[in-house]
C-alpha cells in the first residue's frame, strides 16, 4: 500500500546573492533542508563561512503546509525587524525544506527600523527570485528488462512521463533502474504496454520520498 503524501516545491540547490543598502553589504544564503538538524547545520556553516560579519540572521521552514516547524532570529538586529521579515518572505514563496541566512556587513549608516524590515526582506525576495525549484514527490524505484530494438524508444518516453533513468545495465537484455513519481505509474506501465505491445511491464522495487526537478511533476 502506497502511504499518504502530499509533494510540495523545494529550492532545488544552494543559492546566493549579495545587495547593498546604504552601504551595508546583505548577502542572503539560501538552501534546501530535509530536516531541522540539517537546516541548523546550514546556519551554523553559514555563520562560520562569515563569522567576521556584524549579523547572520537565520530563517527556515521545514516541512510544509500544517506540518511545517517555522524558526527566525534577529541575531543581534533590533527585534523584529530582521528574522522575521526574512521567514515571512519564506513563507510567501510557497516553498518547504527551505533555510537561509542573510549576513549583514555593517556600512557605518543606520538604517532605522523600517529600513532594515525593506533590506532584509529585499535581501531574501532576490536570492529566492534566483532560486531553482525542485519538486518533493513519492516516488517509486522501477526495474524494467528492455529488448535493444526498444531501448531508445523506452529511454526517450520515461522522461515524458515525468520520470528519470538512473541507471542502464546493457546484458542480454537492457535493464533499466527507473524513479517513477507514483501517480504516474498507471499511465507509464499503459504506454510500455502500448510501445511494446504488451511485452513490458516494469517491477515497481520500492516506494520513497525523491526530489525531482520541476515540471518532471505536475502542481497538484
Amino acid at each position: 500500500m502506497v502511504p499518504a503524501f502530499t509533494s510540495y516545491p523545494v529550492p532545488a540547490r544552494e543559492v546566493r546573492h549579495e545587495i547593498t543598502v546604504v552601504n551595508s553589504r546583505f548577502i542572503a544564503t539560501l538552501a534546501p533542508v530535509f530536516d531541522v538538524e540539517a537546516a541548523r547545520a546550514f546556519i551554523q556553516r553559514i555563520r562560520a563561512e562569515f563569522s567576521d560579519a556584524t549579523h547572520n540572521v537565520p530563517a527556515y521552514l521545514v516541512g510544509y503546509g500544517d506540518s511545517v516547524i517555522a524558526h527566525s532570529s534577529d541575531d543581534g538586529e533590533p527585534s523584529g525587524t530582521a528574522g522575521r521579515p526574512a521567514l515571512t518572505v519564506l513563507r510567501g514563496s510557497g516553498l518547504g525544506d527551505v533555510a537561509v541566512v542573510v549576513t549583514r556587513y555593517f556600512g557605518g549608516t543606520k538604517l532605522g527600523t523600517g529600513g532594515l524590515v525593506r533590506a532584509y526582506t529585499q535581501a531574501v525576495q532576490e536570492v529566492l527570485a534566483r532560486t531553482p525549484r525542485a519538486r518533493k514527490v513519492l516516488a517509486h524505484t522501477l526495474l524494467l528488462a528492455v529488448p535493444y530494438s526498444l531501448y531508445e524508444r523506452v529511454r526517450d518516453l520515461t522522461p515524458v512521463h515525468g520520470g528519470a533513468v538512473l541507471d542502464s545495465d546493457f546484458g542480454v537484455d537492457v535493464t533499466l533502474t527507473i524513479r517513477l513519481p507514483v501517480d504516474r505509474l498507471d499511465t507509464y506501465q499503459s504506454a510500455l504496454q502500448e510501445l511494446s505491445g504488451g511485452r513490458l511491464q516494469a517491477e515497481v522495487m520500492e516506494t520513497e520520498v525523491a526530489i525531482v526537478p520541476l515540471g518532471a511533476q505536475s502542481d497538484d
